[in-house]
């Protein structure tokens, strides 16, 4: 069974930072790409960041670039975001997620975690 377990989340300050981890389990870390979604009240959930398995391709949404960092520790089986210079629109319950790919422009994937509430405050 494939489990993804990600880090409590938090309250920060505008401007802030912090850093999501997942650490996965039940399928052979080091194959899939991984990613981060977020979902905002009242809207669908929508790719945030991705890495791949393979040669370090990123991908990051517009809204986050150059603030946000996705890694993978392959040993540890585990993704991170570090997330910097944090805003109120950023506000978001985060899911990471295990082999995920894109299609039609969207990123999308088989495994997730539960969810963490990522709250900023203005």
């Amino acid at each position: 069974e494939v489990q993804l377990v990600e880090s409590r989340g938090g309250l920060v300050q505008a401007g802030g930072s912090l850093r999501l981890s997942c650490a996965a389990s039940g399928l052979h870390f080091a194959d899939y790409a991984v990613g981060w979604f977020r979902q905002a009240p009242g809207k669908e959930r929508e790719g945030v960041s991705s890495l791949s398995n393979s040669d370090g391709t990123t991908w990051y949404a517009d809204s986050v670039k150059g603030r946000f960092t996705i890694s993978r520790d392959n040993a540890k089986n585990t993704v991170y975001l570090q997330m910097n210079s944090l805003k109120p629109e950023d506000t978001a319950i985060y899911y990471c997620a295990v082999d995920v790919w894109f299609r039609g422009g969207r990123l999308y994937s088989n495994y997730w975690g539960q969810g963490t509430q990522v709250t900023v405050s203005s």
